[in-house]
This record gives C-alpha cells, sequence and structure tokens, in this order.
C-alpha cells in the first residue's frame, strides 16, 4: 500500500492557460481540501475495493462558489475529474486548473452513505485575493500584515509594511533562504507599501517563477530570488 501525506488545507484551483502577456487564470472551485490519511486510504479501500484507496477530501465548501453551487459537501472524497483517477490534493489543483473558467465539468465523489455520485461543476474564476495567497503558496512562504498597537491615548501608528508569516519547508523559498520575519518591501520590482499591494504584485506572477523580492531583514535590505520551477 502506498502511502500519502496527509496535507495541509488547500484551496482547489491551479493556474489555467493564458494568453503571453495576460494576467494569469486560475481554475476555482471554492473548497478546502486535504490528503487522506493511511488509516482514511485503509477504510476506503477495504469498504470500496484497493482502486478507491485515494482521492482528496473536501474538508470545506466555501459559501456562494462553483462547489456550493453543484452540491458538493464537506466529507465528500473526489476521486474523479473528467474520468481521470484524483490522487491526491496536488492532482484535482492541477486538473481544476486545466479546465476552462465557465465550462461544466464532471465530477465523482464518494459520499459517506451513499457511495459513489457523479457530479457536474462549473469552474469560477478565482477571486484576486485568493489567487495572491495561491500563487504565494506556490512559492513556499505566507505573508502578513504586522499588527502595530498603538499608544493609548496616542495617535494611529503609521502604516508599516507587510511581513512573511511562514515558510512550507523544502520549498522554492526556502532554498532561496526566505525567513519568516523577513519586512517585504518589493515583488518583481514592484514597490509593496501595504498587505493590499503584495496581493496587486503577485496576481500576475505565474508559479512557476522566477520570482524576485526584496526584503528587509533586522536593518539590512536584501534581495531572495526564487527560482522557477525545474521540470524533468
Amino acid at each position: 500500500m502506498r502511502r500519502l501525506p496527509v496535507a495541509g488545507l488547500l484551496l482547489a484551483g491551479l493556474l489555467a492557460a493564458a494568453p503571453a502577456g495576460a494576467a494569469p487564470q486560475w481554475g476555482w472551485l471554492g473548497v478546502r481540501i486535504r490528503d487522506l490519511s493511511e488509516q482514511e486510504i485503509n477504510e476506503i479501500s477495504q469498504k470500496y475495493g484497493l482502486r478507491e484507496g485515494f482521492g482528496a477530501v473536501i474538508v470545506e465548501v466555501l459559501k456562494e462558489t462553483p462547489a456550493e453551487a453543484a452540491g458538493l459537501r464537506s466529507g465528500d472524497l473526489v476521486v474523479a475529474f473528467r474520468d481521470r483517477p484524483v490522487v491526491d490534493t496536488r492532482g484535482l489543483q492541477r486538473f481544476v486548473g486545466s479546465a476552462v473558467v465557465g465550462d461544466a465539468v464532471p465530477m465523482t465523489v464518494l459520499r459517506r452513505d451513499e457511495g459513489r455520485r457523479p457530479v457536474s461543476v462549473r469552474i469560477g474564476l478565482m477571486p484576486d485575493q485568493v489567487v495572491a495567497e495561491r500563487v504565494a503558496a506556490e512559492y513556499g512562504f505566507f505573508v502578513r500584515e504586522p499588527e502595530v498597537q498603538p499608544e493609548v491615548g496616542g495617535p494611529r501608528p503609521p502604516a508599516t509594511p507587510p511581513a512573511v508569516a511562514g515558510i512550507v519547508p523544502r520549498s522554492r523559498a526556502a532554498a532561496a533562504g526566505l525567513r519568516a520575519g523577513d519586512v517585504l518591501l518589493e515583488v518583481n520590482g514592484r514597490p509593496v507599501a501595504t498587505l493590499t499591494a503584495v496581493r496587486e504584485a503577485l496576481v500576475s506572477v505565474p508559479p512557476d517563477g522566477p520570482l524576485s523580492l526584496v526584503v528587509r531583514r533586522d536593518r539590512e535590505r536584501l534581495t531572495v530570488s526564487l527560482e522557477r520551477t525545474r521540470t524533468p
């Protein structure tokens, strides 16, 4: 039996093809998903057969999304997308990304006490804010806006640039030496004084790189280059 690691929650969507020079478009289901645990793989394999011991578990269906409109539910296990097996969360994300926004796509889910069910989902366009989060996650980092507390009775503190909240182990961000706490100053040459500016800059960045970040670490200004995805 192969082993699938339990993944963190992911938004189901990945980059869809876009014309040269155009902003990338991201397919969107509007669900949070995770990989199966080893125990779940064994249970599903015993109940439905070995070939069913895979898939992506829907943890949450977001409101007013294509997934909600299609009747997908929390706990559904997505096992096929256009009759192609869904092995894990990354596989589902890639399938969503290859679909054209607006397409009605057949999917198969395993639903507790109901078994296999066909579902048709019309692929939506991912909101810009979520696109920015996904792009950052593809490179292996997360961004937050520093929380600055004003003094009691004092003036409101000036806005401070957003900072890196966390780094994904073994990611391109980790390999490039980006660190949690680094304050973002530029994204691909664009100054970013606010979290909104970071998101606007990331929306137009393709996830296969490269990505150049200028950060402030302690009192030092550094340029961190996140390399392009390597293909076999």
